[in-house]
């Protein structure tokens, strides 16, 4: 199933007028200040004028093009890119992020530009171009006239951290040196692309706090995974939290090679708690030699947000050689106890559990088991003889792929399947990774990945997307690297005794191996954790001919918003829709094709008119084959 990459040629920035709304002059009256809409990640928008009864009157109000698809930008390169931004509001402003780093700030009601500011990125080495978001703060102590009374906060894929005037788009002088904070300062020699900052940063109080991405697979001096507070104001490092180093203190020097931490944090500003969800250490798929880095790996760790220091702890994959770290924004909701509601936190991973947690303490909600895992791996490798396993909610993902679950679109496909399944090591999840070709599933795409989930208070339900796609995996000893690596493309691993080649299990036509779906959309009811309904998300088109456009459910990226009106919005599919679920039944209502993938995270806002906006960033993802492009398109109902 060979993929369809088509690429929309380039055009200028900018709106398109053929489509704008007559909104103009018509402000917001909500807001989104944060990533996933409030501190706590529940993506839930209490607006309610869009129902079930007339979303399929949806048509789309108006497009913004951010001027960074230019095919030739990127000819030659390896990089995975797209735009992922979910758009914040405040101000009567929407500001976003693009591929390339541009912060822009539009019009809400007709998407014209108010401003943008290029980073211009150092582009040499760096392997993920993507941007998720901006954050925002309002400074109170300041007239609301001054310069930087309002700001933008914004990391930047060759590891800056980023002061905007919310007003102009100008840099903020006062705010490290002329507005930008250099993080990759204390790490000695950084080689391009080690350093990636793709989420948005977490403001809480007066403080802006980030983590970052690093790059995987390549060797074991990547920079520290620590995660750093700024000052908002005047970019004054506060606290450092490293995981190698428990004691950190100032001026520091931080360690490489600790568990990194990219994914969107959250925060409780009551509690003053911030959580922060990790992957694993580096080695990556080779666990010898960490030297205790595994203690905080693929974990969510509760911080204080004045100091920095260690509130709690809790692991979701021991000793982690699966690429199973903990990818998405902790989601902050108040669990429905019976002797009230309970300060709880649900996290999602790649493995497709969902763990569900008291948010003041780490320990468990619904239970998690510790069960004996397959043992092995190769010495002096130490891996863990069992993982946490949630009683409830039920996994999202198989945990074991059989004869029986092998698919083809033919016979002569399922057999090949077949015939490759009974060549791998497949003892179920956590099998140890070995110089044997090892099954992987979930892949590393997940389960879960950094779409998250989303949380329904009215109806409590939690509706989470996930993908299934298998992977195989093989660690290649390095004496005899030269040789593999003529045959096939391997990551090299450096600092450790192997390469690993990974791929995704796919038939001799490209479809993945095990039977469909390969992505679904699925609600989960709480307090029980019982699954209320499961649906395939998103169908085969771009990926296979017509007429093959089966609803099999495909691998997605991206995340979903829920409303109180009773709707679940999302795209993140291979198909480029973006559809609208009945939240109580999993029952598709609408959808409308967009100008590329939509692998981002929607959003909702109304205008002072009444009118009321859905907004999602279309910006496709090669890596994934789904269409590439560079727009913001929003779809209001007709006036």
């Amino acid at each position: 199933m060979a993929a369809l990459l088509i690429v929309t040629g380039g055009c200028e920035k900018g709106v398109d007028p053929s489509i704008a709304l007559d909104n103009a002059g018509s402000p917001a009256v909500t807001t989104w200040l944060h990533y996933g809409r409030d501190e706590g990640g529940s993506r839930f928008s209490p607006l309610e004028a869009i129902t079930p009864g007339n979303v399929k009157q949806l048509r789309k109000a108006w497009e913004y093009r951010t001027g960074d698809l230019d095919p030739a930008r990127f000819e030659g390169s390896f990089s995975t890119r797209g735009m992922q931004a979910t758009p914040i509001l405040a101000q009567d402003t929407l500001y976003f992020c693009s591929a390339l780093n541009k912060v822009i700030a539009l019009d809400p009601a007709t998407g014209k530009e108010k401003w943008s500011h290029s980073a211009n990125p150092d582009l040499d080495g760096v392997f993920s171009i993507k941007c998720r978001g901006v954050s925002y703060h309002m400074d109170t102590a300041s007239k609301s006239e001054d310069s930087c009374s309002a700001r933008i906060l914004a990391g930047t894929i060759d590891g800056r951290l980023l002061a905007l005037d919310a007003n102009t788009g100008q840099l903020c002088p006062q705010f490290g040196n002329a507005g930008e904070v250099d993080l990759t300062a204390d790490f000695g020699k950084v080689d391009g692309g080690d350093y990636i900052v793709t989420s948005p940063p977490q403001v809480i109080g007066d403080k802006v706090i980030t983590g970052a991405l690093v790059t995987d697979l390549q060797h074991d001096e990547v920079p520290s995974g620590v995660v750093r507070a700024y000052d908002v104001r005047s970019g004054e490092l506060v606290w450092a939290w490293d995981p190698l180093q428990e004691h950190l203190r100032l001026p520091v020097g931080y360690k490489p090679g600790s568990p990194n931490a990219w994914a969107p944090f959250s925060a409780d500003s009551k509690r003053k708690l911030l959580f922060v969800p990790t992957g694993n250490p580096a080695g990556d798929y080779y666990g010898g030699g960490r030297e205790g880095a595994d203690y905080f790996g693929s974990s969510i760790i509760a911080l204080h947000t004045d100091s920095g220091e260690l509130a709690w702890r809790f692991q979701t994959v021991h000793n982690d050689v699966w690429d199973y770290d903990v990818p998405a924004q902790p989601l902050l909701f108040d669990f429905p106890g019976e002797n009230g509601p309970v300060p709880a936190l649900v996290q999602a991973n790649k493995t497709g559990f969902l763990f569900v947690l008291n948010r003041e303490t780490g320990e468990p909600i619904l239970p998690v088991e510790e069960r004996p895992v397959p043992g092995g791996g190769p010495a002096p490798e130490a891996l863990s003889p069992t993982q946490p396993f949630p009683v409830l909610p039920e996994p999202l993902h198989p945990q074991s792929l059989a004869e029986e679950d092998m698919f083809g679109f033919v016979w002569f496909d399922k057999q090949a399947c077949k015939r490759k399944l009974a060549q791998l090591n497949n003892g179920g999840l956590f099998t140890p990774i070995s110089t044997q070709p090892t099954l992987v599933y979930p892949g590393y795409m997940g389960g879960s990945n950094w779409g998250g989930v989303s949380w329904d208070p009215q109806r409590k339900l939690l509706i989470a997307n996930t993908t299934r796609l298998p992977t195989i995996v093989r660690l290649i000893p390095r004496e005899t690297l030269d040789e593999e690596a003529r045959k096939k493309l391997v990551e090299p691993q450096l600092g450790t005794p192997y390469a690993v080649e990974r791929s995704p299990m796919l038939s001799p036509l490209g479809a993945p191996c095990n039977r469909p779906p390969w992505g679904l959309l699925t609600a989960i009811e709480f307090p029980s954790g019982a699954e209320r309904w499961e649906v395939p998300l998103g169908n085969l088109r771009d990926l296979a001919p017509f007429p093959l456009w089966m609803n099999f459910g495909v691998p997605n990226s991206g995340g979903s918003l829920v409303t109180a009106s009773g709707l679940t919005f999302i795209a993140a599919t291979t198909d480029s829709y973006m559809r609208a679920f009945e939240t109580e039944t999993g029952r598709e209502l609408w959808r409308d094709r967009l100008p590329a993938g939509g692998h981002a995270t929607p959003k909702r806002f109304q205008l002072q008119n009444g009118s009321q906006y859905v907004v999602i960033a279309a910006g496709g993802n090669n890596y994934m084959g789904s269409k590439e492009g560079d727009s913001l398109v929003a779809y209001s109902l007709p006036l």
